[in-house]
């Protein structure tokens, strides 16, 4: 196994690994126990007392996130006629339809999030097995399959998150970078916590969020007190 560096020792020493902490105590000794020289992505992981076998308790969605992720997403729009025009004008990095397509069968993948009006996923639909796996196929359940192409690019260049649970019934999202400082993170993990408590499945029973945890890109994690997560709803 190996042996944990000497930044990361002292880092973690100062987290109190029995504490659940209130959302902003976590936020304050992140920055606390950051060490990496590049800036740090913080991500939030929870767990959720859903049971992702059943269709009906998926949690899958997509939130604007106030001040964005801090880096620069390339968007492209599957799209023609006047909505190609209206891709473009929003700022979009690639517009286009069969041409993309075939493009991406070829093997190019220079992109980071897709977007399709409702009228061109016939053609879409050929490029499931391809991006299906790398998360980047259109889907109107995260609000990527939209004739609503300018606000939904605007959106996606700004820092628009996409998250869905996983086999585990679990999440993993970033919330922006370490520079950021206190009040920008803050306003982007409400948001995200927020969209994420309004899409609790009816179905599901019991505890909602059972675990709750934040970190950077190199720092130990720490853990929030899940009822300080619940209480964004009172």
């Amino acid at each position: 196994m190996a042996k944990a560096g000497k930044k990361y020792t002292e880092s973690i020493k100062k987290v109190n690994r029995e504490k659940r902490y209130t959302i902003e105590e976590a936020v304050d000794l992140l920055s606390q126990i950051s060490y990496a020289k590049f800036d740090e992505t913080v991500e939030l992981a929870l767990r959720l007392g859903v049971d992702p076998r059943h269709s009906e308790q998926m949690v899958r969605g997509s939130v604007a996130l106030p001040h964005g992720l801090g880096k620069k997403v390339r968007v492209l729009v599957f799209a023609k006629g006047q909505k190609e025009k209206e891709a473009q004008e929003a700022g979009a990095d690639y517009v286009g339809a069969e041409d993309l397509i075939e493009k991406i069968q070829k093997g190019w993948m220079e992109f980071d999030k897709a977007i399709a009006t409702p009228d061109m996923m016939g053609m879409v639909s050929k490029l499931g097995k391809i991006l299906g796996p790398r998360g980047l196929m259109p889907n109107p359940k995260v609000g990527t399959v939209t004739f609503d192409i300018a606000k939904t690019v605007k959106e996606m260049k700004a820092g628009r998150v996409e998250f869905r649970v996983d086999k585990a019934g679990n999440l993993h999202v970033p919330v922006g970078k370490i520079s950021f400082g206190k009040e920008k993170l803050l306003d982007n993990i409400h948001a995200l916590l927020e969209s994420i408590l309004r899409l609790k499945p009816p179905s599901s029973k019991g505890t909602y969020i059972k675990g709750v945890a934040i970190a950077t890109t190199m720092s130990p994690g720490i853990k929030i007190d899940p009822s300080d997560v619940r209480s964004l709803t009172k």
